[in-house]
């Protein structure tokens, strides 16, 4: 077979900066390197800045390089987060990406000055939302388009970038892969791409590639963090369209009505709308109720799924839904939003709601604590819809799609995944 030499960037820098974006490229870097039927080499591009931490997740098939270091500050500093904060901290998150472009025009499609095209390699793939004009035949994750539908959560200016730099990355792109058949759909309606270009792959769960959790790691979580013996799990970042706010909301009329006292604990990094959040929580007196424990680690995240009464997912707006998937995969039931790309994730192994409505969550809430027969089957259901989230199956149709970028003859089985992702999820 002929060798086929993938370079995938993965310039981010750890710790829960980018939220699911940073879960998604260590996942697909992992297990890509856990194939081993084939004669592919990946080379995997890490920040200029700190790229050893990659290095765990790499396999044999796999080398680490790192990105040359910035000569011009990065005009793309807004390109990942709607919210970017106080003009300090514009050059620490404008050095993140692609310091090796040769663009200094605030709106303008980054060029490649010739870095990619000296790794030897046979096409690179772009996971995350940047892209850079090169040479090379190119894969492209714009994952969502969330700017044109919430647009209140970004900068004019954000909106405008995002959206050359969107569309420029699927023109340009040989491939745009969209994790669900409602993202595909939008790509096309907003960006007139061409349907046959638009490859939809969902992901598998991230934490199937976690350490495994033991007793011993449940204790000491539950030490560290003195968890409540029942508590609701929210894992995500602490972005507007997370919806902490008509959650907390929504608990504190459960509390008020109800007399149902709801322990929240909830994960991920806290950025710039972490004060308003913070502020919401003191004037609904939930102190009490609510935890924010921020960025955890994988294992911690883990942990904290298997011994959660249940998970909620309030979001307004996903392309994916990873938490959906990693409730499945850990066994836990799970209550999620109505919106955007949920459904194809949860199917009918969820509580759907209404994210707009504090009402409707809190009704959720009520039927998730108060009902075990509920739990038990939204659990049942879960673990077998699992099945069709795999992190292997992921990686060898994202493999397939490789193979017949390069030219190269696939096999039945890789016709048969290529096929399936031509259909609705």
């Amino acid at each position: 077979m002929t060798r086929l030499r993938i370079a995938i960037s993965a310039e981010l820098l750890p710790g829960g900066i980018y939220g699911g974006i940073e879960q998604f490229v260590i996942s697909l870097v992992k297990s890509l390197g856990q194939l081993n039927d084939g004669s592919e080499e990946y080379v995997i591009i890490g920040h200029y800045h700190k790229a050893g931490w990659l290095k765990p997740f790499l396999g044999l098939n796999q080398k680490l390089v790192k990105a040359p270091p910035p000569t011009r500050m990065e005009p793309f500093k807004r390109l990942l987060g709607p919210l970017r904060g106080p003009v300090g901290k514009v050059w620490r998150y404008s050095k993140r990406f692609f310091c090796h472009s040769q663009q200094v025009n605030l709106l303008s499609v980054p060029e490649s000055n010739g870095f990619y095209e000296s790794l030897g390699v046979d096409l690179i793939h772009f996971p995350h939302q940047q892209f850079v004009k090169c040479k090379l035949p190119t894969v492209y994750n714009p994952h969502d388009l969330q700017h044109l539908h919430y647009p209140q959560f970004f900068r004019s200016e954000d909106i405008e970038l995002r959206n050359m730099i969107y569309k420029t990355g699927c023109a340009y792109a040989y491939a745009v892969i969209a994790e669900s058949q409602w993202v595909k759909n939008d790509i096309i309606s907003n960006y007139g791409i061409n349907p046959e270009k638009v490859t939809v792959i969902m992901r598998g769960a991230p934490t199937q590639l976690y350490e495994p959790v033991s007793e011993k790691i449940l204790l000491k979580l539950k030490k560290k963090f003195k968890l409540p013996e029942t508590f609701v799990l929210y894992p995500a970042q602490t972005w507007p369209h997370k919806n902490h706010i008509r959650l907390l909301e929504a608990i504190s009329l459960l509390h008020t009505k109800e007399a149902l006292s709801i322990k929240l604990v909830c994960t991920g990094k806290k950025n710039e709308f972490w004060p308003v959040i913070k502020k919401r929580i003191r004037e609904l007196r939930l102190e009490e109720q609510v935890r924010f424990l921020g960025f955890v680690s994988p294992v911690e995240i883990r942990a904290l799924y298997r011994i959660a009464q249940f998970v909620i997912f309030p979001s307004l707006f996903e392309g994916g839904g990873f938490p959906v998937v990693e409730a499945f995969s850990e066994g836990v039931p799970c209550a999620c939003s109505s919106v955007t790309s949920l459904p194809e994730y949860g199917g009918d192994a969820v509580l759907y709601f209404d994210p707009t409505s504090v009402e409707s969550i809190a009704h959720a809430l009520y039927l998730m604590s108060t009902d075990s027969h509920l739990r038990k089957t939204l659990k049942e259901k879960g673990k077998e819809r699992s099945k069709l989230f795999d992190w292997h199956k992921t990686a060898k149709t994202y493999r397939a799609l490789y193979r017949k970028i390069a030219g190269l003859t696939l096999s039945e089985e890789e016709e048969q995944l290529l096929a399936a992702c031509s259909s609705n999820a």
